[in-house]
């Protein structure tokens, strides 16, 4: 058997912005343990694409879930739950990080960014916030937010500032639901191994004229073991979490790092 398997049977777990890397190695872990999971997403077709792989049975899509839309959370609450019932365990993972000078960030892109990183925790959280305090202590909301959140970088003013935001939202909504059973807590990545990743790559060449090796590599530097992080162990963090055996862990930010980020 392997490790984890069948410790979240009977569970229902989503997972936001679910065709990514980050999200996908979230849903298969979750799947390994035994969980129903919901899978959302804006696109169906990369929803499905990305998703063939998995039984059918104990995942359930659904697509045209704008976390930046409080009208279509609402709708596709009522989606999700039509599906395996009500949310145990909520992962917060939808996100972008585009990237400019400050002076050259507009305040579209600031929205935007604030919008689908921060507002969106606060969307779907209050959309489930039912379902998960009616599991107690078997209740489980886990933020996907990053070092970025712990700490400054350059470049991603709009991206650090809404993930402070959610790590601040984490130890509040903790407190909020300390007695209730539920626990709260965020995993703070730092650079990891995904098409997000790929994306920041790209634009170091186009902006420095390195080469992509050059650029992962200083990405990789900004972690003490020299690396980048795979996506598995994001998910490895978060299965632990949603798991009975951290029922003491609450209002956490634990990043998943390598040393990058060292707290106290």
């Amino acid at each position: 058997m392997k490790t984890g398997a069948g410790k979240l049977e009977g569970r229902h777990a989503l997972v936001t912005g679910a065709s990514g890397g980050i999200g996908m190695a979230i849903v298969e872990a979750l799947l390994e343990a035994g969980a129903k999971v919901t899978l959302t997403g804006r696109d169906r077709t990369r929803l499905e694409q990305r998703t063939r792989h998995l039984p059918a049975n104990s995942v359930s899509l659904v697509s045209s879930f704008d976390v930046t839309d409080a009208d279509a959370v609402i709708v596709g609450a009522e989606a999700a739950r039509a599906g395996f019932g009500p949310i145990d365990i909520l992962v917060n993972n939808a996100g972008e990080a585009p990237s400019a000078p400050f002076d050259k960030t507009s305040a579209a892109m600031w929205n935007n960014v604030i919008a689908t990183d921060l507002s969106s925790v606060f969307l779907v959280t209050q959309a489930f916030m039912p379902d998960v305090k009616a599991a107690g202590a078997g209740g489980r909301i886990i933020n996907i937010a990053s070092t970025a959140g712990l700490t400054g970088y350059r470049y991603v003013s709009a991206y650090a500032a809404a993930k402070h935001g959610v790590v601040g939202l984490t130890r509040s909504l903790a407190l909020e639901l300390a007695r209730s059973g539920v626990t709260v807590n965020a995993v703070c990545p730092g650079f990891t191994d995904t098409p997000l990743i790929a994306r920041a790559v790209e634009e170091i060449v186009n902006k420095t004229g390195r080469t992509a090796l050059e650029a992962r590599a200083d990405l990789a530097r900004a972690n003490p073991q020299g690396r980048l992080v795979d996506p598995k162990e994001v998910a490895d963090a978060v299965l632990w979490l949603a798991g009975p055996g951290a029922s003491a862990i609450t209002g956490q930010a634990i990043a998943v790092a390598g040393g990058e980020v060292l707290s106290g």
